[in-house]
Formats: structure tokens, C-alpha cells, sequence
């Protein structure tokens, strides 16, 4: 059982014929409206490919709400600890027809006291994992201390996994990296952050944390806190929209930790189900499911598999 508590949103996805500048005006090419959220595409890869996935996510009271409740549920996401006291947001993702995006968000209403009741409720019902993502910190490091706290000491709580691709400072990536058991963000933060690879490679064993680096069209790097490092190419796809592609990773990497595979079999999935979910548009659409993703696992097996170990 993986319990996600984050974001949940409406994407509203803009084809433009190239990101633009400061200050420059482009023409869309297609507008259209879709379900996504870092959490909730997340919980769908894991229950696409396996998983039980639960959201416990804050939406509004609202029809709009409601739909979007009811397309996870589709999947199979449980939503019984999504609260509907604060308002389903927007994202709006600018897209270009090489499938690169960006993505203006809106924050919404999850706060540090509903991660602690998530953090609770996920350790009572014998979670194994807890996702949170990465814009929750450094506040969600005290919320799940608290809950923590609080829990038996007879029985362990779930092992946190933190997508830090929200986090914009230093302070908030420490304290994700002091909390949690896996974290994953992608490269450009990284740097921006962290460092350079050696200063990542330190991070992970410092923090005693599995450190996954995802780099798009270049692939991966799992970066372990006994100072290993393990490369994964990213699969040859004809890339549509990159959307969710990294929720997609995540997702699929906490299915495969849920049925007790090492992170390096786990970072060997998700990669290829992320590089999947590239081939067709939108956040949802394309996020595979196991079959899809085993079936290129076997065809792929032996000497052209995407991945390379070696010590660090």
C-alpha cells in the first residue's frame, strides 16, 4: 500500500511552436483541459502498475472536484483521505511539438497539519510507503516527525519517498534528504541545489538516503548511501509530451518498492514506464501499465538493456 499526499490539479495544456522568451508573444496551436497534479499522476502510475494507491490529496467541495475524484477512482486510486475543504487548482503547461514543457503552478490548500493526519492514517493502516512531494518542506519534515511521534514503537511506519521537484531552496531539499528513504528529483534542480555529481554522491551517503537523478531524454541515476552508482539510459521513444513523465517515474518506482524490489530494479522500471508515457499526450494519458512495461522489459533484455553500474 502507497499512500501519495500532494498535489492534485486541472492541467490546462498550451501547444506552442517554441517556449517563449522574456517578454516575447507566441501563437497557441491547440488548447485543451486534463486531470494532473505531481501526487495524483503519480498515485495512477503505481496503481496502473500494480499498486494500491491511495490520494490523500486537499480538492474543493465542487463538481469539478468530484470528476476529478472519479477519474482516479477509474484506476483504482483509493481517495477516502483526499480532504474537499480547499479548491481543485490549475497548472498551466506550455508544451512544444518536441513534447518539451514548462509548467506555471498554483499552490494549493495541504498543509503541514493534513500530512501529519495522512502521516498517521498511513501508519495505522500499515502503509509501506508514504509519498509527500517536495513543496511541502522543509514544513512537512515537522509534520511527519509529529505523526511519528505519535505511532507505536512495536510497529514500524512506512518508508517516506519525497519527489523534490518542487523545491526551490537549500533549507527545503536538507530537510527532505534528512527525512526521507528515497527522494527523486530531477537534474537541473539538483545542480541548481545540491552540486555537482560528487556532491550528490555525498548527499546520499550523508543523509543515508537513495537519491534518484532523472534527466529526461538522458536517462537516470541512482546514487545509494553505500556510495554506489547505477546509470539507466532513458528507452528510444518518438516523444509526443513529456507531461508527467516524471510523476510517471515516481509512481511506478514506488510500485515496484511496494512489491520489494531493490531501487535499482525499481529505477530500471520506472524509467522505462516513463519514457512510455512520453508517446502519448497529456499527464494521465500515456502513463502505462505493467503489461506495456514488461513487455519491453523482455524484448529489450541482455546486452542493449538501459542500464550500467559501477562503484562511486
Amino acid at each position: 500500500m502507497i499512500v501519495f499526499c500532494g498535489y492534485a490539479n486541472v492541467d490546462l495544456t498550451v501547444g506552442v511552436p517554441e517556449l517563449p522568451a522574456p517578454g516575447a508573444r507566441v501563437q497557441a496551436t491547440a488548447v485543451r483541459q486534463g486531470h494532473g497534479g505531481m501526487a495524483a499522476n503519480a498515485s495512477v502510475a503505481a496503481a496502473r502498475t500494480g499498486a494500491e494507491a491511495w490520494f490523500a490529496g486537499v480538492v474543493g467541495p465542487d463538481q469539478q472536484s468530484t470528476a476529478f475524484l472519479a477519474s482516479l477512482a477509474a484506476d483504482g486510486v483509493r481517495t477516502d483521505w483526499t480532504a474537499r475543504t480547499g479548491a481543485l487548482t490549475t497548472a498551466v503547461v506550455l508544451l512544444t511539438p518536441d513534447g518539451e514543457r514548462a509548467v506555471i503552478s498554483q499552490d494549493d490548500e495541504l498543509d503541514a497539519q493534513h500530512i501529519t493526519r495522512t502521516a498517521r492514517a498511513s501508519h495505522k493502516a500499515g502503509a509501506n510507503w508514504l509519498y509527500v512531494d517536495g513543496y511541502r518542506f522543509p514544513e512537512a519534515a515537522a509534520a511527519l516527525a509529529e505523526a511519528a511521534a505519535d505511532a507505536p514503537a512495536r510497529k514500524p511506519g512506512p518508508g517516506l519517498v519525497v519527489d523534490l521537484d518542487g523545491c526551490d531552496r537549500a533549507e527545503a531539499m536538507r530537510a527532505a534528504l534528512a527525512a526521507a528513504d528515497h527522494v527523486i528529483l530531477g537534474r537541473p534542480l539538483a545542480l541548481a541545489l545540491l552540486g555537482a555529481d560528487p556532491a550528490l554522491a555525498r548527499a546520499a551517503v550523508e543523509h543515508d538516503v537513495h537519491l534518484v537523478v532523472t534527466d529526461g531524454s538522458r536517462g537516470w541515476t541512482l546514487l545509494t548511501p553505500a556510495g554506489e552508482r547505477h546509470d539507466g539510459a532513458a528507452i528510444p521513444v518518438d516523444a509526443v509530451d513529456a507531461t508527467g513523465a516524471g510523476d510517471c517515474f515516481t509512481g511506478a518506482y514506488c510500485a515496484e518498492l511496494d512489491r520489494g524490489r531493490s531501487p535499482l530494479e525499481a529505477a530500471r522500471f520506472a524509467g522505462v514506464a516513463a519514457g512510455l508515457s512520453c508517446t502519448r499526450p497529456g499527464a494521465r494519458d500515456g502513463l502505462p501499465d505493467r503489461r506495456a512495461v514488461e513487455a519491453w522489459l523482455e524484448a529489450h533484455t541482455g546486452p542493449r538493456a538501459p542500464e550500467s553500474a559501477r562503484p562511486q
